[in-house]
Formats: C-alpha cells, sequence, structure tokens
C-alpha cells in the first residue's frame, strides 16, 4: 500500500524522534526546549477560534442577510473570537491584537462590547459554549490521577 507507515530501511537515520527530547539529547542546548508548547502559534489559534465562532453564528441564524447584516455579523464574531482568546484562552491583548491585524486598543474595546452585550441571556449563554467549546480544545494537556 502507498500509504503505510512502514519505516525506510534505505533512508539514512537521522535521528529525529517523535517524542519530546531528553536532557540528555539536548545535551548544552538551553532548558527551556525541553518542553515546547504543544499548542499552535497564536495566530492560527485565533483563527481557528474565530471560524468556530463565524460557523455557530451561521447555524444559530435561519435569515438570509443583506450586504451591511454580513457586515455586523462579521465584526460581532470578530469581536467575540477577541474575547474569548483573551479570556477563556488568556491571551495578552497585544498577541490577539498581530493574529487579528488589529490594535491592542481594538481587542480591549471587543472585549469591553462582548461583555456588555453578555446581559442578554442568550448571548450569554453562546458565548458560555464559545469558551468551553474553546477551552476543551485548545486547553493543554492535563495529568489526571485514577485514585
Amino acid at each position: 500500500m502507498p500509504f503505510e507507515n512502514k519505516p525506510d530501511s534505505s533512508a539514512p537515520c537521522l535521528g529525529i524522534s517523535t517524542g519530546p527530547l531528553t536532557a540528555d539529547e539536548l545535551g548544552d542546548a538551553p532548558a527551556k526546549v525541553l518542553n515546547p508548547p504543544a499548542s499552535l502559534p497564536l495566530r492560527s489559534t485565533c483563527r481557528i477560534v474565530r471560524q468556530m465562532i463565524s460557523e455557530m453564528t451561521e447555524l444559530a441564524g435561519d435569515r438570509i442577510q443583506v450586504r451591511r447584516d454580513r457586515r455586523r455579523t462579521a465584526c460581532h464574531v470578530r469581536q467575540i473570537a477577541m474575547y474569548v482568546c483573551h479570556v477563556a484562552l488568556e491571551m495578552p491583548m497585544h498577541d490577539i491584537g498581530e493574529a487579528f491585524g488589529r490594535d491592542r486598543t481594538t481587542v480591549a474595546h471587543a472585549c469591553e462590547v462582548v461583555e456588555d452585550r453578555r446581559d442578554d441571556p442568550a448571548f450569554d449563554e453562546f458565548v458560555s459554549a464559545v469558551e468551553r467549546i474553546s477551552t476543551s480544545v485548545f486547553a493543554p494537556a492535563r495529568s489526571f490521577r485514577h485514585g
């Protein structure tokens, strides 16, 4: 089969391991390299959150939107994504701004707008669902003890 997962014995061994590096493998390398982040780059994480919110918004709304409504919806999606990245995923506003091509003050404004809109129970439920999904997808792996 062409996509079988077999090691190629004719290829030279490059010494590449698929797991985390050990101190012996690193030698004199800095200690911070021992535990590389397992998460995606911040920009990719922000894009995924924005796309997820966009999809969930489309599922929730069943009417055809005119041009102005589409633009407004895109703005709300971006604001919710910025809010979720900052509050739920604990990203710094500066990094979120860079990921969305905006300034950190725009991210702060988006967080304020979303906080103000959370007084509406339906909106609060939607944002809470997005926060739960985002944290479950992007939360770092935690070790659980079985006792």
